[in-house]
């Protein structure tokens, strides 16, 4: 009787793709780009918020965040993330995926605003405010991993399906080019606006007090592409797998699968009431049964994903510390304020536009040919590679004329990362989990990487910092400093690469053949093809 079920998403599997399919990427990508742009905006005025609200009168260096601030409102948003994705991931599955899905994007609009207007008598409050809207911004942010996955995943089609989630989740990279073309622009307006001298000058004077307008408008800008797609969500109908496999409506899965595919699918309506009766499948998470068939699976989800956004994260967030203390970036002393900004936002966009954009589309492209096993082994793989490159000879790199080199290095890492782990961690948890277990799974395993993340975020923080107290930002104590960090950074991706080894490879299989769902399937599905009115109508017996 799980084969009587299954037969109606055999058309789902071997669907055409249809102009549907790329509405549903673009309506579940802006989520990905909104989440992106706000989890890692914060990185390009961390630096402007401390020269705000942590002036020292008289202090050699500009004023900068306190390390426990810092830790907080680079990482509070991470917190976040992890609660919603297990608490959306479970609901998701309960619930149904449409149901909660605009609840997701709601949440990141409305604390996206309220970030940036975060208020308070002192530096203190306007921090506890500004974290405390950050974190439900995560929490929204959370929701979208477990459920755009799940849904792109069970609309689309077993050939290209790789490619759809995979084109989901590279609507992050614009996002991040988003973050840094925005503060770009921003920054511009304002220095050509309201010109200022370098610390070195002036100190009081170089952070003029419109420079607290730049970083709530950069911040409030990431409500804008959530709310215009918030319609569009709402008009989404609940993925048919949802609604046979785990609603056990067959009848109301073949309808919404005639409108959205224009596949006219013909349901038998006696078999429908056999659904029902389906054994065998329903073992829960924490049952030896789902231990035997998926643990091992979801130990590689769960900890391939935990260890890339270690790497992943410390490097994406702390871009600005590491270029500084290659000399790319000039001593904060030399620049006003809002120069800072600026500079800062230029090197970023420019890895984002060189390396971590064209990293994520390589592997839409190949993933459904060279499948997600050997991308991720090859990303983790040329990680390792270029992360020791850069860590070993490390002196060499900080020489001036070498600056360049250790960019191009340093973008290659994030080359791999995106044509490698950090798509395919994101895509593999929402094809080979059952279907009413697959987005509570898929939430578990971006939780775990985020744990990753902020395990990245605090740590690399403290890591990096100068091995000489006297050369420390202020309030930090000695690190191990940016060699030794990016050494353990190189370790931690060779583990991803061997943990790797525990995930399963999906392509070109329907998410039942992986989840084990059809087992006991007897035959193929019979279907029977005609013409009427110029659309194609599929008989499928349910």
């Amino acid at each position: 009787m799980a084969g009587d079920q299954l037969r109606v998403l055999d058309a789902l599997d071997v669907a055409r793709t249809q102009w549907y399919h790329f509405t549903a990427i673009v309506i579940a990508g802006m989520g990905f780009f909104t989440d992106a742009y706000d989890l890692f905006c914060i990185s390009l005025v961390t630096k402007l918020l401390g020269r705000i609200y942590y002036h020292v009168d008289g202090a050699p260096k500009p004023g900068s965040l306190p390390p426990k601030v810092s830790a907080a409102v680079n990482g509070v948003a991470l917190c976040g993330t992890l609660a919603g994705q297990l608490f959306f991931g479970w609901l998701g599955d309960k619930m149904g995926r449409k149901k909660v899905y605009g609840l997701t994007l709601m949440l990141m609009v409305i604390c996206s605003i309220a970030s940036g207007l975060s208020f308070g008598h002192s530096s203190k409050g306007v921090m506890a405010t500004l974290c405390f809207f950050r974190f439900w911004l995560g929490f929204g942010i959370g929701g979208d991993y477990p459920l755009s996955a799940t849904i792109m995943s069970e609309y689309a089609n077993k050939k290209t399906r790789g490619a759809f989630i995979a084109a989901v989740f590279a609507m992050q990279g614009f996002g991040i080019l988003a973050g840094g073309v925005v503060a770009i622009v921003v920054s511009a307006a304002f220095k050509a606006a309201f010109p200022a001298p370098t610390y070195q000058e002036n100190g009081l004077a170089s952070t003029v007090p419109e420079a607290d307008y730049i970083w709530r408008i950069i911040l409030m800008f990431g409500a804008f592409p959530a709310a215009l797609t918030y319609y569009w969500r709402m008009k989404m109908p609940e993925t048919a797998r949802y609604t046979a496999l785990v609603a056990k409506n067959a009848k109301q899965a073949a309808s919404d699968m005639s409108k959205v595919l224009q596949v006219e699918i013909v349901a038998d309506g006696e078999k429908a009431e056999k659904i029902s009766q389906v054994s065998g499948n329903d073992f829960g998470l924490f049952s030896g049964e789902f231990l035997r068939r998926h643990g091992l699976h979801l130990l590689g989800t769960t900890s391939t994903w935990f260890l890339l956004d270690i790497a992943f994260y410390s490097q994406q967030l702390f871009q600005k510390d590491i270029f500084r203390a290659i000399g790319w970036i000039p001593n904060p002393e030399t620049m006003n304020a809002v120069e800072e900004v600026f500079r800062i936002a230029r090197a970023q966009t420019l890895i984002a536009v060189c390396s971590t954009v064209p990293g994520y589309w390589f592997t839409v492209a190949l993933i459904d040919k060279t499948g997600r096993f050997a991308i991720q082994l090859m990303g983790f793989f040329f990680m390792t590679v270029f992360m020791f490159a850069l860590a070993i000879p490390y002196d060499h790199w900080t020489h001036k004329e070498n600056r360049i080199g250790f960019v191009k290095m340093y973008s290659l890492t994030f080359f791999f990362a995106n044509f490698g782990p950090n798509a395919t961690t994101f895509v593999v948890p929402a094809e080979i989990f059952p279907a009413r277990l697959r987005s509570t799974c898929h939430g578990m395993s971006a939780a775990a990487g985020k744990a990753g993340a902020i395990v990245g975020a605090f740590g690399f923080l403290y890591a990096a910092q100068n091995t000489d107290p006297a050369k420390t930002d202020a309030g930090y104590p000695p690190g191990i400093g940016v060699r030794n960090s990016l050494l353990v950074l190189g370790c931690i991706n060779f583990l991803g690469m061997v943990f790797t080894l525990l995930v399963p490879e999906s392509k070109g299989k329907s998410l039942e053949e992986m989840s084990r769902e059809n087992e006991g399937e007897e035959g193929s599905v019979e279907t029977e093809m005609r013409t009427q009115g110029g659309h194609e109508i599929r008989t499928v017996p349910v």
